[in-house]
């Protein structure tokens, strides 16, 4: 027979006067609340407040739990709301002794240490419902047995950027999960993440609420418990036992969308200070944990501005749209935080509240549906068929799901056989014998099927940051700070980078080990033009912002920073004030400079001489020029006056052969592998390929802007030119889309690259010349003193392999570049 509640009473009285307390009248009051459940055959259940108990209470409330399993109490709710020290470790050890009774934790865990986190994290809970408002996690890492969980709510987890890969495999019952107000931008490892919930129906990032009706704003940040509500109802969606939300009402096609969004509930709205979470100093060094900022209070309503965490958004007062064209708005910038819907005379209005930053990702409604096909509702908005529909046309025209248009992945070792199938029958031909079309397929197509068999499940590539060994620095412990960086284009393992202090590194990024060292000369300048000679590939021209130029040969450069540099095997060359951009014709006779000026000078590399300066070739400053590949007379300027320009030296450039221009001022401009296509990067995201013979817009690849004019983007070519690479100055993404449709295939953010809770933005990035889907990039971290590194991607390899890489490498130092 059950423990009745009276006995359960009695007992803990007994407790108290064993441990030597006072019974605590909070507790006393709980049970009391019981009884009156069960006399009026409501569900009996206990509301514990923490905020109501001191230390000295747990010993016998702990004695307690031990009854609750063989009691009449059915379920036991845990909640807090003040801000007080409680020690983390006595609510931890409540909710295991509780057990299988505990129904909803509701916790603001902002008094809370991370052991609390970390232990809750590992171990798990056996609650149904979870909820941490607040709660410090920066990478989510729930490791620990969550089976009975069915909700689970993080709103306003400013901290939280990302997920492990893995975080979500131990809840297989989770049906409602709720992140608005965070900090979550990356589509891909988002969804990669969700996928593992094969229950999920119910996902929020922002909170889309009818305005008109008076009782709309059902539920609060005071977390008090509506006792009417059962969660254990089929399809009943509980969030921190305030407010059940029947799914199958909310999405029955006969019911109006009104109807349903009556029934969902919205939170009161927070402006985070994000610039001042960026530029915090990291205190921690649990780099999944985040307690470095200040408390954040919940308790205004605004409406949502165009503002992404971290960034500069322009903000923008919402204007209205129609309900229908709701299911498409992100296909207009800016994104619109308010739509109306008319019914009759009626026009009810909806406002969106605590969006997190990856609701302003173009196309994010499109993008979610389609991942996620078992989704009911999105954002507090049901999911129709005609959503589903639409968002796999939109999925399919602005995503690739695999490279290369590769519809489903494939097994590897069946494309190795395919490919040796191949071989075989391409040798039998060769023999006269026919061979079937089947195997008649380019050698790409097979390096193609691999890249996209490699890459299926690796939203989370191999990123570590490029370390220089110091051994053989002549004993020094050093550190650079890069600013500039290229890949040898016949050599894979090497790289050189310039840095801030004028000195020119040759290093084999394969192995860390330094080739050649180039001391800086004379006084600090820093290196911004970097580029390799082809038919003499020891040989290099590095250009600073002092104006000086030289040519090196790596070979004759020592590889330590012992002893005296002489300036042997270099060529000195006029200088080129404020400098910015050098690049070398294909045939390695000429080069070109150019800087903060309107001009452009032509050097002679043979000779050492300057032959001319062409002025005057844009209004405004020339931040890069840049040679064809193959033709060694065709270059190409980019200018802030927005202006791009193909020139010939055969014609004595004094008129371009065409100009393109673009609507803000162009950072860069490259040349693809073939000459094919010119790839033009302006101001705030603008990036645009053209074609090189005559300047025609090709793509133009819509990627979101920022609204800040000092977000300089800068993009390259991947893959020969299969992909292009894009990243800015103000945002800490790069961007995988594919060069001839333009469809974005991935994000790799860099937040909390190398271990750091910090956020990095994109000061300059390049592909691998000769791996594919491998590239690095050169960043920098957003807080006061900040560090550059550069940081090699491969996104072929996922970052479980980056861990046991780099930890069983004994030959990566451990002093990295950048400090």
């Amino acid at each position: 027979m059950a423990i009745d509640i009276r006995t359960l009473e009695e007992r803990y009285i007994s407790s108290c006067r064993r441990h030597h307390v006072l019974p605590n009248p909070a507790i006393l009051a709980v049970l009391f609340k019981a009884k009156i459940k069960k006399t009026c055959h409501e569900l009996c259940s206990l509301e514990i407040s923490l905020d109501h108990l001191k230390e000295t209470d747990f010993p016998p409330l702990l004695d307690l739990c031990i009854d609750l399993d063989a009691s009449e109490i059915e379920a036991v709710d845990i909640h807090n709301e003040s801000l007080y020290a409680l020690d983390g470790n006595y609510a931890l050890l409540l909710m295991h002794a509780i057990n299988q009774k505990l129904r909803v934790v509701d916790l603001h865990d902002l008094s809370f240490g991370k052991d609390f986190l970390r232990d809750l994290s590992q171990r798990g809970l056996t609650c149904q419902v979870l909820t941490l408002r607040s709660s410090h996690f920066r990478k989510l890492n729930m490791m620990g047995e969550f089976m009975r969980i069915h909700t689970l709510n993080l709103d306003f987890s400013s901290s939280l950027t990302s997920f492990q890969e893995d975080c979500f495999t131990c809840m297989p019952n989770l049906m409602c999960l709720s992140l608005c107000d965070t900090r979550i931008s990356n589509l891909w490892t988002t969804f990669a993440a969700l996928s593992k919930l094969p229950s999920l129906v119910e996902l929020r990032f922002q909170n889309w609420s009818c305005c008109n009706d008076v009782g709309s704003y059902s539920a609060s940040s005071s977390g008090k418990s509506d006792d009417k509500t059962d969660s254990n109802q089929p399809n009943s969606v509980d969030y921190g036992g305030r407010l059940s939300v029947n799914v199958g009402d909310v999405t029955n096609q006969n019911s109006s969308t009104e109807q349903g969004l009556r029934n969902l509930f919205l939170i009161n709205n927070v402006v985070i200070n994000d610039d001042v979470q960026g530029m915090a100093e990291d205190s921690s060094d649990d780099s999944d944990l985040d307690f470095s900022n200040p408390l954040q209070e919940h308790g205004s309503v605004e409406l949502l501005s165009n503002v992404f965490a971290g960034g500069n958004r322009q903000v923008n007062p919402p204007n209205e749209a129609s309900f229908d064209n709701l299911q498409n708005q992100n296909e207009a910038e800016p994104f619109e935080g308010v739509f109306t819907k008319h019914i009759g005379d009626v026009t009810l209005t909806y406002i969106s509240y605590h969006a997190s930053p990856i609701c302003f990702e173009k196309h994010y409604r499109e993008y979610m549906i389609a991942s996620l096909p078992h989704l009911r509702l999105l954002d507090n908005l049901p999911i129709r068929k005609i959503d589903q529909e639409r968002a796999m046309i939109k999925f399919s025209e602005y995503f690739e799901n695999l490279p290369y248009r590769r519809k489903h992945k494939e097994n590897v070792v069946h494309m190795l056989q395919k490919r040796e199938i191949r071989a075989s029958q391409t040798h039998a031909q060769s023999h006269g014998q026919k061979t079937s079309n089947l195997y008649g397929k380019s050698q790409y197509f097979y390096t193609r099927s691999l890249c996209a068999a490699k890459m299926g499940s690796s939203a989370w590539p191999f990123l570590h940051p490029l370390s220089v060994s110091g051994s053989n620095l002549g004993g020094e412990s050093r550190s650079f700070r890069p600013r500039q960086f290229e890949y040898h284009p016949s050599d894979s393992s090497l790289m050189v980078f310039g840095t801030l202090d004028g000195e020119v590194i040759v290093v084999n990024h394969e192995n860390g080990k330094i080739v050649s060292y180039i001391p800086s000369l004379g006084a600090m300048n820093s290196v911004l033009g970097l580029c390799w000679l082809k038919k003499y590939p020891s040989k290099l021209i590095a250009g600073s912002d002092n104006g000086s130029l030289k040519l090196y040969d790596i070979h004759q450069m020592q590889s330590t920073i012992a002893g005296i540099y002489s300036g042997a095997g270099s060529v000195t060359f006029d200088d080129f004030d404020q400098l910015t951009s050098v690049h070398v014709n294909f045939t390695d006779e000429l080069f070109l400079a150019s800087g903060y000026s309107r001009d452009v000078a032509l050097y002679d590399i043979s000779s050492g001489r300057r032959l001319q300066v062409f002025t005057d070739m844009h209004q405004e400053h020339i931040n890069v020029v840049k040679f064809a590949n193959h033709s060694p007379s065709l270059f190409a300027t980019s200018s802030f006056d927005q202006d791009v320009k193909m020139w010939d030296l055969r014609q004595k450039p004094i008129r371009p052969c065409y100009t393109s221009s673009s609507s803000r001022g162009n950072v860069m401009v490259c040349f693809s592998p073939d000459d094919h296509y010119l790839l033009v990067s302006a101001v705030d995201n603008e990036v645009r390929q053209l074609l090189a013979v005559d300047g025609r817009l090709h793509l133009n690849f819509e990627i979101a802007s920022t609204g800040s004019s000092q977000n300089y983007t800068r993009s390259y070519y991947m893959n020969g030119r299969d992909y292009i690479i894009s990243g800015s100055c103000d945002e800490h993404v790069v961007r995988i889309c594919c060069a001839q449709t333009g469809r974005r295939l991935r994000d790799i953010s860099l937040e909390g690259g190398g271990g750091s809770r910090s956020s990095m933005f994109v000061q300059s990035l390049r592909g691998d010349p000769f791996r594919e889907f491998n590239m690095s990039i050169l960043a920098a971290y957003m807080r006061p003193r900040s560090r550059s590194e550069i940081f090699k991607v491969n996104m072929l390899a996922s970052s479980d392999y980056a861990k046991e890489h780099l930890d069983g490498q004994q030959a990566f130092p451990t002093n990295s570049m950048g400090g």
